[in-house]
């Protein structure tokens, strides 16, 4: 899930649960303790490592195994610097359990996502996905983010009106946006979706303002009601994984597969909206469906290439086996130009609505070798140039060739 709305949850708990009795450092300390495992992203930044994202994203800063260190530690560096600028703060106990409890809405959240996160790093490196959530989903963001809106507008009487105009007007514009920009991605939906948010948000922020009932409305109640309903908005996108999922797998029995692995995988521009993905022996079967259409859904078969020298070889790389333990649904091509054969792996969970024919799958991992099995390049690929390239010159490794 997006560090954003990681932040928005963050403030929503702790202004819903800490800050009446802690204060303003209590909700400083749930806001950043909830986008703190993020900050793995800064040893992706300062390495040369193409697959660093593969290596070090949701790795320990999002586990359970290294929740209470980092909580601890970011207990004590809080309070240390709230002494030194002379501000009140909880005592350590306290601060701790707020980051420990903001941290584990950060790994709980992206592991209900379909991206893989290692829970239990160091113990094991396996990736977790419960496949409930999509890593951007602006619907979960509202939820979260609303009522800290309405709050702040019910905190002042005599601006309530002027902030609450204020606010749905840019919450209309926000919503244009995302419809905008789900048409260009390739997952639109309705605009009557949008005029109907749009009318939910503003019967949100006007509609407690009769008889002054917003106003006797705590800030505390008015976060704890979101955080209940973006507890139900989660238990909803379950048992719509649970329904999604029973058709990826009546699909499978039907069709006799001999299956490795399947999931149904969450996808915009709503709960209702999913992929079915099943790994066979020889390749994926794919589909895109949406649960108010009753009928069963179609898949689309993409088949591996046939297994030779090359791919072989691909899959004896130490980044290719690293890429493999990332993939959950991957697909292998190779094909020969001149005296050049490619090998690219692309994983079936990251697909581009808007994708050229001839532009690759996100996330597609390409090995080049010359005609003697020498590796020649290697590194994401991206618009049929390599992101970062591994071998730039014909230096061949021990025992390239095959």
């Amino acid at each position: 899930m997006d560090t954003v709305t990681h932040g928005i949850v963050g403030s929503l708990i702790g202004k819903g649960f800490f800050s009446d009795r802690h204060g303003r450092v209590a909700t400083f300390a749930a806001t950043a303790g909830a986008m703190f495992p993020d900050t793995d992203v800064i040893a992706e930044a300062f390495s040369n490592d193409p697959l660093a994202v593969v290596k070090f994203h949701r790795g320990i800063t999002h586990s359970w195994v290294g929740l209470p260190f980092f909580a601890a530690i970011l207990a004590w560096l809080t309070r240390w610097v709230a002494r030194r600028r002379g501000i009140d703060a909880p005592s350590w106990g306290i601060l701790t359990i707020i980051y420990g409890v903001a941290i584990a809405s950060h790994i709980a959240l992206d592991g209900m996502t379909s991206f893989g996160t290692r829970i239990w790093d160091p113990i094991s490196q396996d990736r977790v996905a419960w496949d409930m959530l999509f890593i951007i989903d602006f619907l979960f963001t509202a939820i979260a983010l609303l009522p800290q809106i309405a709050a702040w507008i019910y905190r002042d009487s005599a601006k309530a009106i002027f902030r609450a105009t204020g606010m749905w007007v840019l919450s209309t514009l926000a919503t244009i946006s995302v419809w905008f920009l789900a048409r260009q991605v390739g997952f639109s939906f309705h605009f009557w979706a949008a005029v109907v948010v749009s009318v939910a948000i503003a019967a949100l922020f006007f509609l407690p303002a009769a008889g002054g009932r917003g106003f006797r409305i705590k800030r505390a109640a008015w976060c704890r009601a979101g955080t209940y309903a973006m507890v139900a908005y989660i238990l909803a996108c379950g048992a719509a994984h649970h329904a999604a999922l029973k058709r990826v797998e009546d699909f499978a029995a039907a069709n006799h597969i001999a299956v490795e692995r399947m999931g149904a995988l969450p996808l915009p521009p709503s709960l209702l909206d999913w992929g079915g993905v099943i790994r066979a022996a020889d390749g994926v079967y794919a589909s895109r469906f949406d649960l108010r259409d009753s009928s069963a859904p179609a898949f689309h078969f993409t088949a591996d290439s046939p297994p030779d020298i090359f791919t072989m070889r691909a899959m004896q790389l130490p980044e290719v086996r690293l890429y493999w333990t990332f993939a959950r649904f991957p697909v292998i091509r190779s094909s020969t130009e001149d005296d050049r054969t490619t090998v690219d792996f692309f994983d079936q969970r990251f697909i581009s609505r808007r994708r050229r024919e001839n532009d690759p799958q996100p996330f597609t991992y390409r090995v080049v070798f010359d005609s003697a099995g020498n590796v020649l390049e290697e590194g994401w690929q991206s618009n049929g140039l390599l992101l970062r390239r591994v071998l730039k010159t014909l230096k061949p490794r021990a025992g390239d060739t095959p």
